[in-house]
């Protein structure tokens, strides 16, 4: 097996692999990463199959669709005078490129038109473009004359993708023998160590009429206007060699790198899901311990309900993220937390002693007067308590080399204690307001 035939096998296993993470997403993620999936699927056949797709990029009016049109032999897209009628990608084989991938009977060499990248109003469109660029083999990029700041732009940020780029320079009819060697100085030394002289190509392909003087046999002359035949030879030799050379290899390449981009993006996903969802489920157990510890009117269940509350987030913390424990193991890593808190797990503990010894002292009536300040103590024990669990389940239920003591140490130097404790008091607040059963409702 060759060399390219290696990265070829390997590729669409890569492919093949990332379309295996994408099916063990969570039917949330799936419905986020619909569009990718449907990418990727491409891509497989894409790969399987060996279509080749060149991506034509660059701004309105410099003649995409025409280069088209040319390159194929016929009118396969439209062309508008006016420029940016491209509002969707189209795909357009070119069966008369002269290459097939060896050892794909199927293999295809396929054109791809754009929108034009500072179409106005086209932001999606553009983005659209960027995607279709990032998931072909090889790009044009058409310009008709020096470049803009925008095509500078754009074409470096394209360079960065390390796949083959052909600067085409359309319209070249356009410019006088000496207009003409002054653009290909001014290229090329723009383009220096960015793209190969010889990747900077010149057409013209929809040249304009010329009018040609036409002597008769009687002597006489008469004048004749004609259009000449689009001039993409060049370009197309220069395509030819650039698969000629890299050919399966630049396939298995290329899709090697798509397939790792979407398994990046399938990971960083799920991060910002998890990441939503437990602080999402963080702050809700914590207002719950808050309000329940805070309505309580029996002081000893005020601390065995939170320590119950605390087990319960613990849970759905596992759940999350997707780690197995057994009820015995969560009641261990809450006790570890609790311990590696220390003097904040001891301050709530103080607040619930005063506010017991007001409770017993007034059959319970004392709830109104400490309500607030009890459960925002509570709460804030839960919140550090779950903060401290996200970490360890994030490492895949492991403090890894720091230890409990070490994560809740720089959690609770990187949390503003008072704005999340107010916080607090204003959700106790808001339901004691809302529940005239609490003993202080109104």
């Amino acid at each position: 097996m060759s060399a390219d035939d290696r990265r070829y096998v390997d590729a669409l296993q890569s492919v093949r692999h990332t379309l295996d993470r994408f099916r063990g997403c969570s039917d949330q993620e799936k419905e986020l990463l619909r569009r990718d999936l449907s990418q990727l699927q491409n891509m497989e056949t894409k790969l399987t199959s060996g279509r080749v797709e060149i991506v034509v990029f660059g701004e309105i009016s410099t003649g995409k669709s025409a280069l088209i049109n040319a390159l194929v032999g016929k009118a396969v897209t439209q062309v508008d005078i006016q420029g940016g009628w491209t509002k969707e990608i189209w795909h357009v084989a070119w069966e008369g490129a002269g290459y097939r991938i060896p050892g794909l009977a199927d293999s295809e060499v396929v054109l791809i038109d754009t929108p034009g990248i500072n179409e106005v109003g086209g932001a999606d469109r553009g983005e659209m473009a960027q995607d279709t660029a990032r998931q072909a083999d090889v790009i044009l990029f058409v310009i008709d004359s020096d470049m803009n700041e925008t095509e500078y732009s754009a074409l470096m940020s394209l360079a960065n993708v390390n796949k083959p780029i052909i600067v085409v320079l359309n319209k070249i009819d356009q410019y006088s023998p000496r207009e003409r060697e002054r653009l290909e100085e001014i290229l090329n030394e723009r383009l220096a160590g960015i793209i190969p002289p010889e990747s900077i190509v010149e057409t013209a392909a929809q040249p304009k009429e010329v009018e040609y003087i036409i002597q008769q046999a009687d002597g006489t002359e008469r004048s004749e206007w004609r259009t000449p035949p689009p001039k993409v030879e060049d370009l197309k030799l220069r395509l030819l060699e650039v698969l000629e050379e890299d050919g399966l290899g630049l396939l298995a390449l290329n899709a090697a790198m798509y397939a790792a981009d979407k398994s990046d993006r399938v990971a960083s996903l799920k991060v910002k899901i998890r990441e939503h969802r437990a602080n999402q489920t963080i702050w809700s157990f914590a207002v719950v311990k808050a309000t329940a510890v805070a309505v309580n009117p029996a002081p000893v269940f005020d601390v065995l309900g939170g320590s119950a509350v605390d087990i319960a987030m613990l849970r759905a913390l596992a759940h999350i993220y997707g780690i197995e424990m057994t009820w015995s193991n969560i009641e261990k890593l809450a006790t570890s937390i609790l311990q590696a808190a220390g003097w904040t797990i001891t301050a709530e503990l103080g607040t619930h002693a005063l506010s017991s010894v007001v409770k017993t002292l007034t059959l319970g009536w004392g709830t109104v007067l400490t309500a607030v300040p009890q459960g925002g103590a509570a709460g804030y024990g839960s919140y550090i308590v779950g903060k401290a669990a996200k970490y360890y389940f994030e490492h895949g239920a492991s403090w890894g080399d720091e230890g409990p003591k070490t994560v809740v140490k720089r959690i609770l130097e990187e949390t503003d204690k008072k704005s999340v404790v107010q916080d607090l008091k204003e959700e106790i607040q808001k339901k004691l307001h809302l529940n005239r059963h609490s003993g202080s409702g109104s």
